[in-house]
């Protein structure tokens, strides 16, 4: 733990609200997989739940850049929902072929994407070569200061590599995204904020045993703060042990606000409106109006290992 203070967030009275009442400012779910098979079944109900718990858009995340297609298209059905273009550090190595920074910002001009990613490095799974790992996450990181589009990052028993490999492509240039579902301790957290990176935080943290994580959250700046699911996976307490879905982020922002001092409507515009600064696509809404309802049908696509 560095000696230097980090800067102090904002912090509110804490708020008895419900989930449902507390969240009229709405909320966003800056990481679900409704492309996976989990929700093949029934993605115009999961979207309808989300919205109807209060949660204002989602954004939907590539794994495999050659299963871009039901990524994207789930975008164009729903104006809601928004995507990510990238190759999950699990599947690096069968997808490196195809996978170029020209290729990655290509994708990128597609109106509904966001961001580039989820990728990174898992030392913990390894179900990719370390090495294949790395050139993956070195390519995503030069198209996202190619393109200015931010950047998705997936980190398990890999810090050190992971913070590396962004300081040495970055060379000094800003860049942006996210540390998604954190879980990492101080020193990680204080890395990643200092390399201009948010932090989304996930149902994780209503787990009993997430003491430490809880620590290190509640002194994170509320302005580099965002909340995800991660659906299908981690759903939080009261909903552990079911598939997760964007609805339930309702709960991991009330859980936030309560760890911070904060009434939930004010975590809840806060961590909406630093989605917004931080996907610039997507802070005046759907400009590229190309809902079609339930006409367009989104493919299953195929979904990661369990990572959490």
């Amino acid at each position: 733990m560095s000696s230097s203070p980090w800067p102090a967030g904002p912090r509110q009275a804490p708020s008895s609200d419900s989930p449902e009442a507390a969240l009229t400012a709405g909320v966003i779910d800056s990481h679900c997989h409704l492309e996976f098979p989990d929700f093949a079944a029934d993605t115009e109900e999961t979207v309808a739940r989300a919205r109807r718990a209060g949660v204002s858009a989602m954004v939907t995340i590539g794994t495999y850049l050659s299963r871009t297609a039901p990524v994207l298209a789930l975008g164009e059905r729903f104006t809601d929902v928004w995507c990510t273009v990238g190759v999950h550090p699990h599947n690096a190595e069968g997808e490196l072929a195809g996978l170029s920074v020209t290729r990655l910002a290509e994708l990128g001009q597609h109106p509904k994407v966001v961001g580039l990613g989820e990728t990174g490095l898992d030392y913990f799974y390894e179900h990719s070569a370390r090495d294949a790992q790395q050139e993956s996450f070195r390519r995503h990181i030069r198209a996202s200061l190619e393109t200015g589009l931010p950047l998705i990052v997936h980190t398990r028993d890999a810090d050190d590599d992971t913070l590396r490999l962004l300081e040495e492509e970055r060379a000094g240039a800003p860049l942006s995204g996210i540390f998604h579902c954190f879980s990492g301790n101080d020193r990680l957290a204080e890395a990643a904020l200092g390399l201009g990176f948010h932090l989304s935080i996930s149902g994780i943290i209503t787990f009993k045993k997430a003491d430490a994580l809880r620590q290190t959250v509640a002194r994170v700046p509320v302005d580099r703060l965002l909340v995800e699911t991660d659906s299908p996976y981690l759903a939080p307490i009261p909903h552990r042990g079911r598939r997760n879905e964007p609805a339930y982020v309702v709960h991991t922002a009330v859980a936030l606000a309560g760890l911070l001092g904060m009434a939930p409507a004010a975590l809840a515009a806060a961590t909406s409106a630093n989605f917004r600064r931080l996907f610039r696509r997507a802070e005046s809404g759907n400009e590229a109006g190309i809902e079609t309802g339930s006409g367009t049908e989104a493919g299953t696509g195929t979904g990661k290992a369990q990572t959490s």
